[in-house]
């Protein structure tokens, strides 16, 4: 489930998800880490952008709710908020998504045998899970 804060603020369940590539997770780096020439090692918690790819069938429905996005932002040449909440129901997990960001942003469909998924990107300050 995805809303925008000022455009969708009801979320919207996302659907038409592409085969074998839904979306995914880019590994964050949590610490940064340094070795002193003495071999002592220090290191602290860095805060990190999240970051999100989600690919939608050319077909899907949920590819009018990314060019929404995206022409509001064009034409008011401002960053809307995003924020969203994921469910595994299956490991028993929901991850909370806040302060997101559409970054990455595919047009169109590329034309082959038939038009391939569009991929978007989604920056996060964010993502928190817990139990459900």
């Amino acid at each position: 489930m995805l809303g925008i804060t000022d455009l969708y603020p009801v979320p919207q369940q996302l659907q038409g998800f592409a085969q074998d590539d839904a979306y995914s997770m880019t590994l964050v780096n949590v610490a940064e880490v340094l070795m002193g020439v003495d071999g002592k090692m220090s290191s602290g918690y860095i805060p990190q952008i999240k970051e999100m790819d989600i690919s939608l069938q050319a077909d899907s429905d949920s590819n009018n709710f990314f060019e929404a996005w995206y022409s509001a932002q064009e034409a008011g040449k401002v960053a809307f908020s995003a924020f969203g909440v994921i469910q595994y129901p299956a490991i028993g997990r929901i991850y909370t998504l806040t302060n997101g960001v559409l970054f990455g942003y595919t047009p169109i469909s590329d034309a082959k045998k038939i038009l391939q998924p569009r991929k978007f990107q989604i920056k996060w300050e964010s993502v928190i899970g817990a139990p459900i």
